[in-house]
């Protein structure tokens, strides 16, 4: 709510307390990408690709169906995170890749090209 009516500092305050309260499954998926972007909105785009790495980097298997399928919002958060700190590249990367399995067609091309993305810049 407080995201909504415009006070990000207090929504950032809420969903760090909830959180180390130990909010759990889907409500904890949820407060985590929202704690980013707000995060983010505050001019602390570091801090929102930490928590959304990290959130990404969970195994599936510790998720549930629900929580599974916020996972494009991972990637769309980290994204924009991501080219808030400079890091374009990978910023188109993870929303090319994120958007590659949505496309009736050419998902296998596009996720290639995704990766291109990243070995491009890193020369690898």
């Amino acid at each position: 709510a407080h995201d909504s009516t415009g006070q990000p500092v207090e929504a950032v305050r809420h969903y760090t307390r909830a959180l180390e309260l130990g909010l759990t499954g889907l409500r904890r998926r949820r407060a985590v990408i929202q704690l980013a972007s707000s995060l983010r909105n505050l001019g602390r785009p570091d801090r929102s690709v930490e928590l959304l790495t990290e959130e990404r980097s969970l195994p599936a298997e510790r998720l549930d169906a629900d929580e599974l399928a916020l996972s494009p919002a991972v990637d769309a958060f980290l994204a924009l995170a991501l080219a808030d700190t400079g890091r374009d590249r990978e910023a188109a990367s993870l929303a090319l890749g994120a958007l590659a399995p949505l496309l009736p067609r050419y998902n296998r091309s596009l996720a290639h090209y995704a990766r291109d993305l990243l070995k491009a810049r890193h020369g690898s």
